[in-house]
């Protein structure tokens, strides 16, 4: 697969947002990470707008029998899609509106996220009040819809915008706690048995295979993210949040760039912080962490985006632009700075 993202460091969003307004914040988006932009989710304007319930909007036109709707625990499936898919469909369409307006005919990458099929499994009921991921089969079923709805939206999104390379990111927050058998039952008193690394290997690549020749690849911002599963599933592009990431997993991360993954690196706080400095503290950590591997900068910024630590939604609108501005000043400085740093070391 070709890598898009041609600009070193190239700076870029993990997803979600504040508030509602969309089309305001592809305009933000674009100004503030122009050469890698994401579309924007703005799960502030109710179910259907999250994470969850956008990714089975697009499934729910897959197969209704996929559609989901809300109860007071979180989402469970329904006999056919409802209002709340309708919801879904008509939020992303706005967000797709407002960046096509934004974009148009500028040749760029642009990253699309959804929900990966294990987060899907652990977060949606089945019509009996158990998690999906209880179920072999429904597991199975999910990744494979996800899979093609995937492929549909990668579509949509280049019919809409032709001079747009888009970049699939699939949030797997809780890929970790499925793994390690964490995932409650219904009645709260147990979890469900950990999931297999083969079969969650296998669920990742099938939806990751969806992309094609398209870059593609999974964010989890948990400290235990399973690095090595991830790149063995077929990623191109692995997500952490550099600052909470477990060391047993940074030689697997250095060994994912070295095969040619894409990595965006959290840097910068998700949520408010001292700023004095703060952008020069983000690139310093990007920097002593090129060196325990053993890159030089220029090698690495080719492959590697500072994005904040995690999604912005819980964040004021006010930080969340403070932290794009914080995540490209971070990218051009180990762009513009490492070099003599280099010389002189």
């Amino acid at each position: 697969m070709s890598d898009p993202v041609t600009a070193p460091a190239a700076a870029t969003g993990i997803g979600s947002l504040p508030g509602t307004e969309s089309h305001e914040w592809a305009r933000t988006i674009v100004g503030e990470l122009p050469e890698f932009p994401h579309l924007p989710e703005l799960p502030q304007r109710g179910p259907g707008a999250d994470l969850v319930g956008r990714t089975m909007g697009l499934l729910s036109d897959v197969a209704g029998d996929l559609a989901v709707e809300t109860t007071p625990r979180g989402w469970r499936f329904a006999d056919a899609p409802g209002r709340v898919m309708a919801r879904a469909r008509s939020w992303l369409s706005e967000d797709l509106d407002g960046m096509e307006a934004v974009i148009g005919a500028t040749a760029t990458p642009l990253k699309l996220q959804l929900a990966g099929p294990w987060t899907l499994a652990a977060n949606i009921e089945m019509r009996n009040g158990e998690r999906a991921v209880r179920d072999a089969g429904a597991c199975r079923e999910l990744a494979e819809a996800l899979a093609e709805a995937a492929a549909r939206h990668l579509a949509d999104v280049e019919r809409r915008m032709p001079h747009v390379t888009p970049v699939l990111q699939y949030d797997e927050p809780s890929l970790p706690t499925v793994l390690a058998g964490g995932v409650s039952t219904a009645s709260g008193l147990a979890t469900y048995r950990a999931v297999d690394e083969q079969r969650a290997r296998d669920h990742l690549g099938i939806s990751l295979a969806a992309a094609g020749d398209r870059v593609a690849g999974v964010h989890c911002c948990d400290p235990r993210v399973p690095v090595d599963l991830i790149r063995r599933s077929g990623a191109g592009l692995i997500s952490v949040d550099l600052l909470t990431l477990d060391a047993t997993q940074e030689e697997a991360l250095g060994e994912a760039l070295d095969a040619g993954c894409r990595l965006l690196l959290g840097v910068f706080p998700s949520l408010p912080a001292p700023s004095r400095g703060i952008a020069e503290r983000a690139a310093s950590r990007l920097l002593d962490q090129y060196s325990r591997w053993g890159f030089s900068a220029d090698a690495a910024n080719a492959r590697v985006s500072p994005t904040p630590t995690c999604g912005l939604a819980g964040a004021d609108p006010a930080w969340a632009r403070e932290a794009y501005t914080g995540v490209r000043e971070a990218g051009r400085l180990v762009r513009d700075d490492a070099p003599a740093q280099e010389e002189g070391s």
